[in-house]
């Protein structure tokens, strides 16, 4: 479960205080709940994922986690290009798993990325694919009570986007999932529950389909695009 209290977010850059992302949000996130994430552009999903995984801090309000967050899937880990893909994995293994299972953690992202003896070279030596392999074996490796996602759930192409695909669904189903998008096919097939992010608010929908009609209706007014990816 996931407790939002007053959350508050905003940036400062060198031109001043930014207006507000996120303005006095109060929310509960289910356990064991997939959750979408919706709203135009600029609405916050980004910042949303990130408060949630613990990425950044709400500028006020306090955000209560009593479950185990992963970083955004296939991608944030922070790969070292001087390092290679087996130094990345084991690094990243200390961080989130016990030492007894380091072992188990590492044949699996070796054996999922499918990088081959690429996987103990320097990944600054790897191609955009190669490194998306990688990013989405560590995210799969690791058990986790939610799992966060601005819109990726797969990487690479062919045979291996349809096992990243598969992984993604049976990790989520174990656990939960805060999936940001606009796309109605994606949003439907792993989403139960949604949030309508809209002018510094949330807005909670138990179903995804009752989400999805308001914010289409809204964008159709607002000539917003709403992706119809089925």
């Amino acid at each position: 479960m996931i407790e939002f209290k007053n959350v508050s977010k905003r940036y400062q850059s060198r031109r001043g205080v930014g207006p507000w992302v996120l303005q006095d949000v109060s929310l509960m996130l289910p356990a064991k709940r997939n959750i979408g994430v919706i709203g135009t552009l600029g609405a916050g999903k980004t910042t949303f994922l990130n408060l949630i995984g613990g990425m950044d801090k709400p500028s006020r309000g306090v955000i209560i986690r009593n479950s185990t967050v992963s970083w955004l899937v296939g991608k944030g880990t922070g790969l070292q290009g001087s390092m290679t893909g087996r130094q990345n994995a084991i690094f990243v293994c200390r961080l989130f798993c016990h030492v007894d299972e380091h072992r188990e953690r590492l044949a699996f992202i070796e054996s999922f990325s499918e990088l081959g003896d690429a996987f103990n070279g320097p990944v600054g030596s790897y191609s955009g694919g190669m490194r998306a392999k990688l990013q989405m074996a560590l995210s799969l490796a690791f058990d986790f009570d939610i799992y966060i996602s601005d819109g990726t759930t797969a990487a690479g192409l062919g045979e291996f986007r349809k096992k990243a695909a598969a992984k993604f669904i049976e990790k989520t189903n174990k656990g939960g999932l805060i999936l940001a998008s606009n796309g109605i096919a994606t949003l439907k097939k792993h989403c139960e529950s949604c949030i309508w992010l809209d002018d510094g608010g949330a807005k909670w929908y138990e179903k995804i389909d009752d989400a999805l009609r308001d914010f289409k209706e809204v964008g159709n007014k607002m000539d917003t695009t709403v992706v119809n990816d089925e």
